[in-house]
């Protein structure tokens, strides 16, 4: 059995944006192994940074994510990317199966002005809420769109 301070032991944790299977920062956990697909117990909202996102507590969303396993040198390079302790604050929280893993954070203040992510799920954040319709961007975009289609 090893002990806490083992270079071996595994961490786990909640990821639910770009770093993904499939998104474009999946890259940084490929020394790490998948558990699974899971969600966290209704009490997040995921913000939509751009590049990224965040869980921010105080919310209702039960949000969508993968479980990975990794280790400290994995665990490091996900810290540094993220910023933690200062732009993301690395933090435990309950999966909707009771079982307890770290994810990243921002706080109410980093949050201010950011979209909400309704539907908790990263990669249907473009989605309408209730319906399989894309977001189009809304009126402006697509006047925007029709007069750059237009142009050619």
């Amino acid at each position: 059995m090893s002990s806490p301070a083992s270079p071996d032991r595994e961490f786990m944790v909640f990821v639910c944006d770009s770093l993904m299977r499939g998104e474009s920062q999946h890259e940084l956990l490929a020394e790490a192994r998948l558990v699974g697909e899971v969600r966290t117990k209704p009490a997040f909202h995921l913000v939509d940074l751009g590049a990224s996102g965040a869980l921010l507590t105080g919310g209702t969303s039960a949000v969508v994510g993968e479980l990975y396993a990794l280790g400290r040198v994995t665990l490091a390079a996900l810290d540094v990317h993220k910023g933690h302790p200062i732009l993301h604050q690395r933090c435990p929280l309950e999966l909707e199966d009771g079982r307890e893993a770290d994810a990243y954070f921002i706080s109410l203040d980093q949050s201010r002005g950011l979209r909400r992510v309704r539907t908790g799920d990263w990669k249907n954040r473009r989605v309408l809420p209730g319906s399989s319709r894309v977001h189009d961007g809304g009126a402006l975009v697509r006047w925007a769109r029709k007069r750059f289609d237009g142009d050619r």
